[in-house]
């Protein structure tokens, strides 16, 4: 006999849309409560979400090419208009953790600031070479279907590191967005890593980069390694992770993928 008071697990469909709604500002509609657990198991959707993400960027930038405009400019409408979608959610973690990291004296005080909103020299900065690192390496992809399946590849992919990243270290704080969500157990981590790379292993094999397999496995090793070097970093600086901690893993590892796509195509050259 079932225990009708015990409380029921979410569904499958409720863990990717609530994924859904916390990595995009589309006006999703929810009904009922929230189970407590839905943002932890909601995590294993992360690379999910982050393909289909890609895919609107790459459809935004093939309507646009259709246009007829160069690929400069159409990289950056198609860049803005992935920043609307997604509420620049993790470039504002980058530009906090660059003004902690960068402008803190202690732990307490790079918190702190992390959680200021206003956005400082350090941060700023941060932004602007993200942004002019993605839209030069889009720029240099250019073609549709290549930039299409880079995106694709790029954001489930590091946004499959992140629940890893989340289980490996200890939050930083005992509040905020990291914190409050909790710890993805073992399983739903290693799902989330195994669909982020098949996606990417996927795109990165239809792109036919030089060199073949091995290549693609460079790529995906690099933009792993963004990800554990700012997991290191976040370690020695302020004790763990953050919300902000693991936006900036996010765009390092997208970027790290997206330029390793270039240097790998100019291998042909």
């Amino acid at each position: 006999m079932s225990d009708a008071t015990r409380p029921q697990r979410p569904s499958a469909l409720a863990e990717f849309t609530a994924a859904l709604i916390f990595l995009t500002r589309l006006p999703i509609p929810w009904r009922g409560a929230w189970p407590d657990d839905l943002d932890r198991r909601a995590l294993a959707w992360f690379p999910i979400v982050g393909a289909l993400i890609g895919a609107a960027g790459g459809l935004a930038y093939w309507a646009l090419g259709g246009l007829g405009l160069p690929p400069a400019l159409a990289a950056l409408l198609t860049v803005a208009g992935l920043m609307l979608l997604t509420g620049a959610l993790h470039e504002d973690g980058l530009a906090d953790v660059a003004d902690g990291f960068g402008g803190g004296r202690d732990k307490a005080r790079k918190l702190e600031i992390m959680k200021d909103s206003r956005v400082g020299t350090y941060g700023a900065a941060a932004l602007v070479l993200a942004l002019a690192t993605r839209l030069a390496a889009l720029s240099a992809i250019a073609h549709p279907r290549s930039v299409a399946l880079a995106l694709i590849g790029a954001h489930a992919f590091s946004r499959g590191l992140l629940p890893l990243l989340k289980l490996a270290l200890p939050d930083a704080r005992g509040t905020g967005l990291s914190a409050a969500t909790g710890k993805p157990d073992s399983a739903r981590a290693l799902a989330a890593l195994v669909v982020g790379f098949v996606f990417a292993a996927t795109c990165l094999g239809k792109l036919a980069l030089p060199g073949g397999g091995s290549m693609g496995l460079l790529v995906m090793a690099v933009a792993a390694g963004a990800v554990a070097l700012m997991g290191w970093i976040a370690h020695r600086q302020v004790g763990g992770v953050t919300g902000d901690v693991l936006g900036a893993s996010q765009q390092l590892s997208e970027l790290a993928f997206l330029v390793g796509i270039v240097a790998a195509m100019g291998q042909a050259g």
